[in-house]
């Protein structure tokens, strides 16, 4: 059994600093231990108690009988780092720390943490700042936790991980009021040592746990969380995640426009999708989404069959579906002659979607023979039944109709509790039949189940190494490219830039411009002053025969912006016919990202992009690519809109991947780079880097 197996289900548990009063916080793990069954041996800790409820107390940690196999540490910030010295002294697998006072609070906090870690030594921490874990499963509750003064809960598939210890005594607490089955709870709140990696890759192979949920601050080790989310993923376990901070108030704007476009959230959305996680929109699908995929049942198209016994509500449920994607056929012929099958009058009316059963009253056969009609029906892919009213005065027919539907079919069914009637709620969730207070609580969960199954059919393991990523790069300078540097950079990974020249004068300017075509670009060719255009260094479609002159005014008038001296300028071939778009790096303390978006000076303002998180070892894969242009909302626009020309997709694939092995082979490197805009000719002609912004650090600061 490893550490953290023995943390889950420990055979022993010391308490240090166990308080005889259970209304105290330091009362409670005893107590707790005790009420819900914990039958391992307990060891309270105190020197000022004898006994506590009935065991014998020890005065400290080296008095114990034996090292347990987990240590509670209910001690004060200034005292917790001796109780862990002494546990690992005695060589206790594991201490959960529920003092806070640490890094949360600033630098004090932060030496306090460092000396608690250096006291456990090899010994696993959990916390600071926590409130513990509960193994529901096995009855063990670690916790301080005021939820657990409920007497009972139900047990089920759903494994939470979060970053909170309040959070997690309020899912634990919503979670029995609605009978939603979990598994295992653990806070892992300032993580001085084991984090959310490390409990989600426990949670993939325990057996009890089917479903993972996590509550998100954010990640400390995101490499490893990867690792756990694909482990996970090839588990066929979902992983469902509630991230906080998805405000861009503090995005920071980089001299690319890639930083602005990025955002740090935006770059957890990318991971996420790469590594099969739903990512929960409001905090109560925190709980809908895991008890819906919990079922296991398999949603393999999108029409939704509407059983219900309220008008009204099967009107909103069609509604909050159809916004969502789904669609809500009416029956086909065979399927609408055996619901009518089923009704002895003209009541009912069972040929339409919602198929309403209102006026018929809750008769018990016709409730289990439209249900099942509907779940063996090749018309729908999964069954909403709206419990109205009516239901209230026998909640256990509605529950008993739709439980005994369920073993014929492994289509998902589900229900919409229409009143406030929680009873009715909770026991539809205990008898394995996801019910929700909410239309739209629904329609997210059947949304969470169709992406779970679009994740299970693509490939999101892990990248192979790219064969051909030995490109020269020894001689780059440190510090920010000009222009030109920066595609000549594009241009050794395969990235074809436009034809252009660096000229320093009018005379220069003029001949570079009659070799290149009559009309030209003129742009202000610096390393310091990236955004060119906003101090005027940027001239289009200027004559062979005028470009001196326009030159001499480029000079001034960026001079007279900046107080620099314009001393160098590109004059560059006009690029016609092409769809601007942008294709930028981003690094973030959560990775380094590719962004690929419509492009030119408009990027910031219509934000059509798209992410990919890289991987340390290999470029994406043009499948990747091409995933990701297919994504943009001008997508139409590159495939031929209304009779455009076809853009050279295969070029503007093998331009993406270029730009990703350029990443890959200068690693730590390259801080920023973009190509804004590249512009991406008819199909056939390839694609052009019109400008280009690198900054790269020293060697010595490669990540």
């Amino acid at each position: 059994m490893n550490t953290i197996s023995k943390l889950m289900r420990p055979a022993s548990v010391a308490v240090i600093g166990a308080s005889a009063d259970a209304t105290k916080t330091s009362g409670r793990p005893v107590a707790y231990l005790r009420k819900h069954g914990f039958d391992g041996a307990i060891y309270p800790v105190n020197p000022r108690y004898e006994s506590i409820d009935g065991l014998t107390c020890y005065p400290d940690v080296a008095s114990l009988p034996h090292a347990p196999d987990v240590g509670i540490v209910l001690l004060g910030a200034e005292r917790a780092h001796v109780a862990v010295r002494d546990l690992a002294s005695r060589g206790t697998s594991a201490a959960i720390v529920l003092a806070s006072g640490y890094a949360e609070i600033g630098e004090e906090g932060a030496r306090r943490q460092a000396q608690l870690i250096e006291a456990a030594g090899s010994m696993r921490l959990l916390g600071p700042n926590t409130i513990g874990l509960v193994n529901l499963t096995d009855r063990i509750t670690l916790s301080a936790s005021g939820a657990l003064e409920t007497d009972a809960f139900t047990v089920g598939g759903i494994g939470v991980v979060s970053q909170s210890g309040g959070i997690l005594g309020s899912l634990l607490s919503r979670a029995a009021a609605r009978g939603i089955g979990l598994s295992k709870l653990v806070s892992t709140s300032n993580e001085a040592d084991l984090d959310m990696a490390d409990f989600v890759d426990y949670l993939v192979d325990d057996d009890s746990t089917s479903v993972i949920a996590l509550y998100m601050e954010g990640l400390r080790q995101p490499e490893q969380f990867r690792r756990a989310a694909l482990r996970a993923a090839a588990a066929g376990k979902p992983v469902v995640v509630f991230k906080i901070g998805r405000s861009e108030s503090g995005a920071r704007s980089a001299v690319s426009h890639t930083g602005a476009l990025a955002g740090s959230d935006r770059m957890y959305d990318a991971l996420f999708s790469q590594v099969g996680v739903i990512r929960a929109q409001t905090f109560s699908d925190l709980l809908d989404l895991p008890h819906a995929l919990a079922t296991r049942r398999k949603l393999s198209g999108r029409r939704v069959a509407i059983l219900t016994s309220t008008g009204g509500a099967g009107t909103l449920v069609t509604d909050s579906l159809g916004m969502a994607g789904f669609e809500t056929p009416p029956p086909d012929e065979a399927t609408a002659a055996k619901l009518r099958a089923l009704q002895t009058g003209d009541h009912a009316v069972l040929d339409r979607n919602p198929i309403d059963v209102t006026l018929a009253g809750l008769q018990p056969a016709l409730l289990r023979g439209a249900i099942g009609t509907l779940l063996d029906s090749k018309a729908y892919d999964a069954v909403v039944v709206i419990v109205g009213s009516s239901g209230l005065a026998m909640p256990d027919l509605m529950a008993g109709a739709i439980r005994d539907s369920l073993p014929g079919s492994d289509k998902p069914v589900m229900a919409f509790v229409s009143p406030h009637a929680p009873e009715i709620t909770s026991l539809l969730n205990e008898q394995g039949v996801p019910a929700f207070p909410s239309p739209e609580s629904v329609t997210s969960a059947l949304a969470a189940m169709w992406q779970h199954e679009k994740y299970m059919q693509r490939d999101v393991g892990l990248v192979e190494r790219h064969p051909g990523a030995e490109v020269h790069v020894s001689d780059l300078p440190d510090g920010s490219l000009d222009e030109a540097q920066a595609k000549t950079l594009f241009a050794r990974f395969g990235v074809t830039a436009v034809r252009e020249r660096v000229v320093t004068n009018a005379s220069e300017a003029e001949s570079a411009a009659r070799e290149l075509g009559n009309k030209v670009v003129l742009k202000l060719l610096s390393n310091t002053i990236t955004h060119k255009s906003d101090v005027g260094g940027v001239a289009v479609g200027v004559a062979a025969e005028n470009i001196g002159t326009r030159l001499n005014r480029m000079r001034d008038d960026v001079e007279t912006a900046t107080g620099v001296s314009a001393e160098a300028f590109l004059v560059q071939e006009m690029v016609t016919g092409g769809t601007e778009l942008i294709l930028g790096l981003h690094r973030d303390p959560l990775g380094t990202a590719l962004l690929l978006g419509m492009g030119g000076v408009t990027a910031e303002l219509f934000k059509d992009t798209t992410m990919r998180l890289l991987s340390s070892e290999a470029p994406l894969s043009r499948d990747d690519a091409l995933g990701m242009i297919r994504e943009l909302k001008t997508w139409p626009l590159l495939d031929g809109y209304r009779g455009r020309p076809r853009a050279d997709i295969d070029a503007l694939v093998s331009a993406i991947v270029a730009f990703s092995l350029m990443a890959v082979r200068l690693g730590g490197r390259i801080v920023e780079a973009e190509i804004n805009p590249i512009f991406v000719l008819p199909a056939g002609q390839g694609v052009r880097a019109a400008d280009g912004v690198v900054v790269l650090a020293s060697e010595a600061h490669d990540d």
